[in-house]
């Protein structure tokens, strides 16, 4: 008999979760604390969307917020869609998704630019069996009910596992189920697989509540995006506060892989994770993140995912994700295939 998560746990999860599956959320807020509010000095304002335990969470835990010659405005969404929708309203300047929302975006051709990528291990990518489960191998799916969150980055990453193994989605039976649900769906075992991510995959296997029958390394391409406003874009002094930002983010990215233990505290707290969960989450992929070029090989990444989701009929018409992308900030940042950082090589 599988044990239950605590249902306690549930609501931090749903909501955290929400944020990296790609599902759009009606609601999003803007309230104090590590949820909303301003940081820093000056005349000028950077209006950041943020989703919780993100960005300003990272920022304030490296020191650095510490500063800042303009004012961050910070937004909190639930989710990655309506932070782009914010973006393509010019109610945000630039806010961090992951791999899927701004192919959706662009599906919808929304005002945005991708102008920064980093790149983790797909580790924490995940088909999840139940530990009882006689599955053994992603063919022996066929056939079988698989939970993922519809338009995620996880329904890419089940496409991608499927094709690999010679099947295809109407091979499966294919549960259209968000977070909160699939979570209690698969404890319960009503389904009998479930396509998620970090640190879902960490709260499974911490509760010994189920196994890896597959994961994303090789197929998903790891990367996750900041995207900004085109109007933000154009202005030479919130142009200069993107970079700024930028690389804060990329020095706060730094931090937290050496100090893995003081970022699982600050994650933990910030998204009501239990701490374990969080470590174990941050070992397996949040820490392995490094800053990379949005380059020729991220576009064409990206672009192979928008081409999956066109052809399953989920984005309604043929997506050039080129034409979304801001490359002024590249630099001499590493190239978008380097590999991410491992806490198993230290020494």
């Amino acid at each position: 008999m599988r044990r239950p998560l605590l249902p306690a746990l549930l609501a931090p999860l749903a909501l955290l979760l929400a944020a990296c599956s790609g599902a759009s959320s009606a609601s999003t807020s803007t309230g104090g604390g590590s949820g909303g509010g301003t940081d820093g000095n000056g005349s000028l304002t950077l209006n950041v969307g943020d989703q919780k335990g993100g960005s300003e969470a990272v920022l304030r835990a490296a020191g650095e917020l510490d500063g800042l010659k303009y004012k961050i405005r910070w937004s909190t969404f639930t989710s990655g869609p309506p932070l782009l929708e914010a973006v393509n309203a010019k109610a945000v300047d630039i806010g961090g998704v992951g791999n899927t929302p701004p192919v959706f975006a662009a599906g919808a051709d929304s005002k945005i630019k991708v102008v920064a990528a980093s790149h983790g291990t797909a580790k924490g990518d995940t088909v999840l069996v139940p530990n009882d489960s006689k599955l053994t191998a992603p063919a022996q799916l066929k056939g079988r009910s698989v939970a993922v969150a519809q338009g995620s980055s996880a329904h890419y990453n089940l496409v991608a596992t499927l094709r690999k193994a010679g099947l295809g989605l109407d091979d499966v039976k294919v549960k259209y189920l968000q977070p909160a649900d699939a979570l209690a769906a698969f404890t319960a075992g009503k389904v009998d697989a479930w396509a998620v991510w970090d640190p879902y995959t960490s709260q499974i296997l911490r509760g010994k509540q189920g196994r890896v029958l597959s994961d994303g390394d090789g197929l998903s391409n790891g990367l996750a995006f900041q995207v900004a406003s085109p109007t933000a874009l154009a202005d030479q002094k919130k142009s200069a506060a993107i970079k700024d930002y930028l690389d804060r983010l990329r020095r706060a990215q730094d931090w937290v892989y050496k100090h893995p233990e003081a970022w699982a505290k600050v994650w933990a707290k910030d998204t009501g994770l239990p701490y374990d969960v969080a470590l174990d989450a941050v070992k397996r992929t949040n820490g392995t993140r490094v800053t990379v070029a949005v380059d020729k090989g991220a576009i064409a990444s990206e672009q192979q995912i928008a081409d999956t989701f066109t052809k399953l009929k989920l984005i309604p018409r043929k997506v050039d994700f080129g034409d979304f992308v801001d490359t002024r900030f590249n630099g001499d940042l590493r190239a978008s295939t380097a590999a991410p950082r491992s806490y198993a090589k230290e020494s």
